[in-house]
């Protein structure tokens, strides 16, 4: 699952040739939850804290997001994102 993120502890990921939606992954602490790009519906569990600071970054990266996942499903190289400051 190639890394395109990390930060406060927070590690988001996307795999290659994923299903749809377009979604990324989060993963914190043993936690870990799948985010919907545009809707933002996140399924999993995840604190709180953590779970804003991920939806944050979504708002902040929603392009950069869907470009990724565009590459993800044609298995090319995916594109490292700003972490959230």
């Amino acid at each position: 699952m190639p890394e395109i993120s990390r930060f406060l502890g927070i590690v988001i990921a996307m795999y290659w040739s994923d299903h749809a939606p377009p979604h990324f992954h989060a993963k914190y602490n043993g936690f870990e939850v799948t985010v919907d790009i545009e809707s933002g519906i996140v399924r999993g569990r995840f604190p709180k804290r953590a779970l804003r600071a991920v939806l944050d970054w979504l708002d902040l990266h929603k392009e950069e997001l869907l470009e990724d996942w565009r590459l993800a499903q044609q298995d090319e190289p995916l594109n490292p994102i700003e972490p959230l400051e």
